[in-house]
């Protein structure tokens, strides 16, 4: 019987939940790794972020026979130079529009109210349950919407928060672009050789997912951002840089990013001319299918290979469990476990069909 299939699914089954409940039991033994994991997790990934950006500028500069540190010393000068672009012609500007925004919000809100309460009163054909439902909205419409500038000014401080924790993101990102490619060989040495070999085949695969994710994704957001500036200038709507860079900066989100993105845009729209929801709404179409038709699958590919009902279950779970931090990292981590399950699932077989 022990050699039967279901009784060792089972005998796993039954470790695997004997372990998970003695890590549970013991989980103060832990609490200073998780600590510290903590206390390094902003500069390392944002360090690793910066990383799979620079890289591909430190080795196209290699190739021109410059020496690594050389070529790491323009990569930190592009970024600083980038940072001066952005602080004198960039950030005064936003700044500006959304202090503004920020000022003309309530407004906003009275307003959005009053024209569902004036198109309501105004509808008699309207069905008593239909007004009933309608009724429950508006009330909590206004509530609803100032949760909403609430939770944007909440990320919004928990970014400056994290502005001040990025100190240590350069020295981080300077020795990964220095000293990145000897990760591999300095663990290949302490394995076999069958397991080294398989062991550089996994981090070949992690960081083909990590480079596809966040390239990829970055430069979708930007693409997306620049073709919503462009549309929200030429319809002329009132704070168009800092609309532009919101979406950009929710568009990093996969599958929800773009829903969340114009609904600040829309907002202000009602608010200026309601027409201009029209105009908002064509604009944002057009660049979700430029994005999707022709950026994504040119840039991303199908190296991540997760269909959208995927994403969807797991940015709602990742949401409801961790909030904004849950969004934005959930699928590259699904996309990680995922790489690693398909290499061993993969390695398996491999031995199988050896035997």
């Amino acid at each position: 019987m022990i050699h039967k299939r279901w009784f060792q699914s089972l005998i796993a089954g039954i470790l695997v939940s004997l372990f998970i409940l003695l890590i549970h039991e013991i989980h103060f033994f832990f609490d200073p790794f998780f600590t510290y994991l903590t206390a390094i997790a902003i500069p390392f990934i944002g360090g690793g972020i910066l990383f799979y950006i620079s890289r591909p500028v430190m080795l196209f500069l290699e190739k021109y026979r410059i020496p690594r540190l050389l070529a790491i010393l323009v990569v930190f000068l592009l970024y600083i130079f980038a940072g001066f672009l952005i602080t004198r012609f960039i950030a005064p500007i936003a700044q500006e529009q959304f202090s503004r925004l920020i000022e003309n919000f309530p407004r906003m809100i009275d307003m959005v109210g009053e024209t569902v309460n004036y198109w309501q009163q105004n509808q008699a054909i309207i069905p008593d349950q239909f007004n009933s439902a309608i009724n429950g909205v508006v009330q909590n419409l206004e509530s609803y919407l100032k949760d909403a500038s609430t939770i944007i000014i909440d990320v919004i401080s928990q970014f400056i928060g994290f502005v001040f924790a990025l100190i240590l993101v350069p020295l981080f990102l300077f020795f990964m672009l220095k000293d990145g490619d000897k990760l591999v060989p300095f663990v290949r040495q302490f394995l076999n050789d069958r397991v080294g070999k398989s062991f550089e085949r996994l981090a070949r695969s992690l960081d083909h997912t990590l480079n596809s994710f966040i390239i990829g994704q970055l430069t979708v957001s930007v693409f997306v951002g620049m073709l919503l500036l462009v549309g929200y200038l030429v319809i002329g709507l009132h704070y168009s840089l800092t609309l532009a860079l919101f979406a950009m900066l929710m568009n990093v989100i996969p599958f929800v990013g773009p829903f969340l993105a114009v609904i600040p845009a829309v907002l202000v729209a009602l608010f200026q001319d309601p027409i201009l929801v029209l105009y908002v709404a064509i604009i944002m179409v057009i660049a979700q299918q430029i994005e999707g038709n022709l950026v994504s699958p040119n840039v991303m590919g199908k190296a991540l290979d997760i269909h959208p009902l995927t994403v969807i279950t797991i940015i709602l779970a990742a949401g409801s469990l961790a909030g904004f931090l849950g969004l934005l990292f959930a699928i590259p981590a699904y996309a990680l476990v995922k790489t690693v399950i398909t290499h061993f699932y993969n390695e398996w077989i491999a031995n199988k069909t050896e035997q």
